[in-house]
C-alpha cells in the first residue's frame, strides 16, 4: 500500500473527484442533496432537476419534514 499523504494535491484531487461522482450518482438516482454551500454559508437542497433551494433545518422533526424551504436560489453560471 502506498503512503497516504492527506495534504498532497493528489489526495485533494481524488477526494474532490469522489465527491463529484457521488453527487452526480445521487442526483441521477432522483434523490435530493442537502448541504451547506461553502461559498455562501447557506443550507441548501439541490433537486435532481437542477433547482436549488435555501432551506432551514427543523430539529426534532421526522425525516420527511426536517426542513423548510425558504426560497429558490439562482445558480451562478461562470
Amino acid at each position: 500500500m502506498a503512503d497516504l499523504d492527506i495534504f498532497s494535491d493528489e489526495f485533494d484531487a481524488a477526494v474532490k473527484a469522489a465527491i463529484a461522482d457521488a453527487t452526480a450518482e445521487t442526483l441521477k438516482a432522483g434523490v435530493p442533496l442537502f448541504y451547506r454551500d461553502d461559498h455562501t454559508g447557506l443550507e441548501v437542497m439541490e433537486m435532481p432537476d437542477g433547482r436549488i433551494f435555501e432551506i432551514r433545518y427543523l430539529p426534532g422533526q421526522p425525516g420527511d419534514r426536517h426542513h423548510e424551504v425558504l426560497r429558490e436560489l439562482v445558480r451562478n453560471v461562470a
